[in-house]
């Protein structure tokens, strides 16, 4: 893993809203109602990293061991959540935590727009924390789309759909989240983003025209037993076609 964690850092664009939204069966006014309450409205900070929130709790419970006692002394790791405030910046925890244990620090961080934790890397759609953190580096598309995996492996998309914010937020943010008025704020951000016109979503090309159905015939009359069958009976000849028949055989001759 590259320790700057830095990479091309690109900023999502109008399309990626409605694109990943189409994933889940919403449109952009509720990816961006999500994005105004769960994120801090960018995935990268000043130095075009990833926004991370590295958990000591979460290091301390993936560690074991000597390793563990070692976050402990270096106070890395804590037992409790909420034992110390958070520094501003991260990412010398995160670097400290590599050198005891990369893929446990890793783990123990959350990355990118939906500040998804390492811990969720397969919700999120990858095979290992590294690839996972990888993507966070390189597109705030594919930090988003981190977090539609993490929506629908939950099955929170349903609620999204239903617009049920409350279950929504609980979902995402943990019993808890009433306290920070998530499911209001949810709601108050879906209704300012309705109000506005949404991105033009090109739409799948149309289906190619099926071929023609030939009209349908009416069933054939089975034939009783012991009966002849009914002959078919032969088209109507034309007008002039019958006034020449009439002809022939009033002269004495057989039409050719």
């Amino acid at each position: 893993m590259t320790l700057p964690f830095k990479g091309a850092a690109k900023r999502l664009d109008d399309l990626d809203l409605p694109k990943l939204g189409a994933r889940i069966g919403v449109g952009e006014d509720e990816i961006h109602a999500f994005l105004d309450v769960e994120t801090l409205g960018h995935g990268f900070d000043a130095a075009g990293r990833p926004v991370i929130l590295f958990e000591p709790h979460v290091f301390y419970r993936n560690l074991s061991g000597a390793a563990r006692a070692k976050a402990v002394a270096a106070g890395l790791a804590y037992s409790k959540w909420g034992e110390k405030p958070y520094p501003k910046d991260s990412y010398p925890r995160l670097k400290a935590a590599c050198a005891i244990d990369e893929t446990a620090a890793l783990k123990s961080a959350s990355w990118g727009l939906g500040q998804v934790l390492g811990e969720n890397f397969k919700a999120a759609g990858y095979e290992t924390v590294q690839d996972m953190v990888a993507d966070m580096m390189v597109d705030e598309e594919l930090q988003l789309a981190a977090a539609v995996n993490f929506i629908k492996f939950h099955k929170l998309d349903i609620a999204l759909r239903k617009h049920d914010w409350a279950a929504f937020a609980k979902g995402y943010n943990g019993a808890a989240y009433r306290k920070n008025s998530y499911d209001t704020r949810l709601a108050d951000a879906y209704r300012k983003w309705s109000r506005i016109k949404d991105t033009p979503w090109p739409q799948a090309a149309p289906p190619a025209p099926s071929k023609p159905i030939p009209a349908p015939q009416p069933p054939k009359a089975e034939t009783p037993p012991g009966e002849a069958p009914t002959p078919t009976p032969v088209a109507k000849q034309g007008f002039w076609a019958a006034l020449l028949s009439l002809l022939l055989k009033l002269f004495g001759r057989k039409p050719s």
